[in-house]
Parts: structure tokens; C-alpha cells; sequence
């Protein structure tokens, strides 16, 4: 009780040095403080009664203390300066949230070397890939009233390692239990190997990808140059398996690039299929990959973070896999996972991977991209 009253006691002394006089914003901030600790309702009422604003107190403003927690003996006396100051011009609105404005576009010189940047290092992403060995975990979802109210289905973790540009998976876990599995063997929707070959086949020369300058953006932090993108189903290799019709489709595809702006580092490509064929059971496919920078044996690199993957089936039905990327380290032959030594980590926030609005972007040090020593 002790530090509470010494807080009440500070606070009239404020207010006496104020000689009582206060505005609204200052009595609202008084007011929450001192419900959020727990003063005395009849001794902040006491208090209140002293206080003279300097301008009109609104029953809305009122109504919003009392949601908070005001005692009635307080609300009684906020009432009371209510009516007091009915004659009072009104408290002035808050000042306006400062416009973002952002800057200007690249110039198309400037947007040609940035895909020319962007193009070298996703032909070159495998090789500055080290050999490491991580666990990947699928939660996947469904939905049959097409209206993405998400049931869970499953949750799939498994090893996965990357030893001299060839990926190997092994089902570790199924819904937490042990499990001796392959992972073709799990049914249902799967996905793998996206982040290397969909950066590679968007900017291989011969898929003749169609770029165009989208916006700024800000990504985990960092400022990004955001691309619109288009692959025409002639010029595409990304297939789409209906296990319902077992029917193999090529659609063409577009979507988003965004590109650190310091690094010139790829840090999340989305897509949505075109083109899919009258009478294909699977009508919409929407991807989305999210890359960020891993440290193994103290390097920097930049890895799989998250996979988004959802489809439509029919008029309604809808999948979606979320698949996330955790505990990377670098692969040695005695590098294992097993069910005896992993639990599934909870899954990543949703804001991890979401483009952020905030009208700037923190400031980070540059970090350099791990590459491959020339020879």
C-alpha cells in the first residue's frame, strides 16, 4: 500500500505545483496511471474534485476511463468536471499522423541494374549455399467451404538437409509422434526444392520473364525493391499435380520480387498460377517464399525462413501448407535428426514474413552476403 499512497501523494503534489490546472489530455493520462495502479477510487475522486481544465471534458472521453477501470466515485467526479466545463472550448483534435511520402521510383537505369544484380545472384544462389542440415516443419490446413475458415490437419516435421546442391528429407514426426516415413509417402499436399529452382527458372533467360517496377517496400526491417512479374505458360516449367485427376499441368504464373535494397539480396518471391486448363480440378495455386539471413559456423547466408502454399480444388475446397525452416547448422556426416532429440519449435509469428507499413525502415547495418570464393 505503501508505494501506491507515496504515488498518490506525488501526483497532488503535481497538481498542486500545477496550481490544479490541467488540460484533458494531462488529466486522461493522470486518470489511466493511476487505474492502472490500482489507486484508491474514493481518494482519486478526492483528487479530481481539486482539478481545474483548461479546456471541455466530452462524455466519450469519460466513458473510455470508465472502460478502463475508473471506480465510480472517479467516474462521479469526471461527470462532475464534465458539466463544469461545458462552456470550455473543446480540447483540440491530435495532431495529424505525419504523411508518408516515398521516394521516388528508380530511375529505368537503375531498375535495369537491379534486376541485372538480382538475375546473377539467383544463378548463383545454389553455389553460395553451404551444405547444412535443419529441421523443416509443414502445419497444413483445409478448408471445404472454400471461405478460409482453416482446419488443422497435420503437423509434419522432418530433417532436411542440403550436402553438394542435392536436398534429402526425412519424416522425423508426424502430429509429435515418431514416425519411419519418406516423405513421398506422406499424401495430401506436399512441396519442395521451390526456393532454389522457382529463383532460378524466373530469372533463366530463356523463360523471358516480363518485369516491371511495382513500388518500395520494407521487409523484416529492410528496404526493399518491389518487382510485379509475369511468366507466360509457353515459357514455364512450374508444374501443378492434381492427385484427384492424376493430371500434370504447366501454368504460367505471376507474382512479386522483393530485393534488398543494400544487399541486392532475393528476400521473398510470391506467385499465383494462370492459365490452368478448363476442366483441371485445381483452379487456384498462390505461393509465397520468404528468405532471410542464417548464421552457421559463424557465416552469413541467406536460406529458407517460411514457404506459404495454397490451392483451391473445385468450386470450394481449399488447402494451404505452412511450411517453416528452424535450426539450421552446418551438415557433417555425423549430422542427424531423430525423433529422440527433436520437438516441433511453435510456429514463427504471422508478422515475421508480412510487408510492413511502417513509413521507414529501421536502420541496420548492411549485411553482406555470403558468396563462394572465386577460383
Amino acid at each position: 500500500m505503501f508505494p501506491r499512497l507515496m504515488t498518490l501523494v506525488l501526483a497532488a503534489g503535481l497538481l498542486a505545483s500545477a496550481q490544479m490546472s490541467m488540460s484533458v489530455d494531462k488529466l486522461k493520462e493522470f486518470v489511466k496511471s493511476s487505474v492502472a495502479l490500482h489507486e484508491d477510487d474514493r481518494k482519486l475522486a478526492e483528487y479530481l474534485k481539486k482539478v481545474k481544465l483548461t479546456n471541455q471534458l466530452d462524455a466519450s472521453t469519460v466513458e473510455d476511463l470508465q472502460g478502463l477501470g475508473a471506480g465510480p466515485r472517479t467516474v462521479a467526479a469526471l461527470k462532475a468536471l464534465m458539466a463544469s466545463t461545458a462552456s470550455l472550448p473543446a480540447a483540440p483534435p491530435p495532431p495529424p499522423k505525419p504523411v508518408y511520402v516515398p521516394p521516388p521510383p528508380p530511375t529505368s537505369e537503375e531498375q535495369a541494374q537491379v534486376l541485372a544484380d538480382a538475375k546473377d545472384y539467383a544463378r548463383n544462389y545454389s553455389a553460395r549455399m553451404p551444405d547444412y542440415i535443419c529441421t523443416q516443419v509443414t502445419r497444413r490446413f483445409y478448408d471445404p467451404s472454400g471461405m478460409e475458415f482453416w482446419r488443422a490437419q497435420d503437423t509434419i516435421t522432418e530433417r532436411l538437409s542440403y550436402f553438394e546442391g542435392h536436398e534429402d528429407y526425412k519424416v522425423v514426426l508426424v502430429n509429435s509422434q515418431p514416425v519411419e516415413m519418406s516423405h513421398d509417402k506422406l499424401g495430401g499436399a506436399t512441396s519442395s526444392g521451390e526456393f532454389v529452382s522457382m529463383m532460378r527458372e524466373i530469372f533463366a533467360p530463356d523463360t523471358e520473364t516480363q518485369f516491371d517496377w511495382e513500388r518500395w517496400g520494407t521487409l523484416r526491417g529492410r528496404r526493399m525493391h518491389v518487382f510485379s512479374y509475369r511468366v507466360l505458360q509457353s515459357k514455364s516449367k512450374y508444374s501443378i499435380f492434381s492427385g484427384t485427376a492424376n493430371q500434370r499441368i504447366i501454368a504460367g504464373y505471376r507474382g512479386l520480387i522483393f530485393i534488398d535494397k543494400e544487399t541486392g539480396a532475393i528476400l521473398k518471391i510470391t506467385l499465383q498460377a494462370e492459365d490452368l486448363p478448363t476442366g483441371f480440378p485445381i483452379r487456384e495455386v498462390n505461393l509465397s517464399l520468404d528468405y532471410d539471413h542464417v548464421s552457421i559456423s559463424d557465416h552469413d547466408f541467406i536460406l529458407p525462413l517460411k514457404a506459404i502454399l495454397t490451392s483451391r480444388e473445385g468450386a470450394k475446397y481449399l488447402s494451404k501448407n505452412e511450411v517453416e525452416f528452424r535450426m539450421y547448422r552446418k551438415f557433417s556426416a555425423e549430422s542427424t535428426i531423430t525423433a529422440v532429440d527433436v520437438e516441433t519449435p511453435a510456429a514463427l509469428p504471422s508478422d515475421t514474413t508480412k510487408e510492413e507499413q511502417s513509413s521507414t525502415p529501421k536502420q541496420q547495418p548492411s549485411t553482406p552476403v555470403a558468396k563462394k570464393p572465386s577460383k
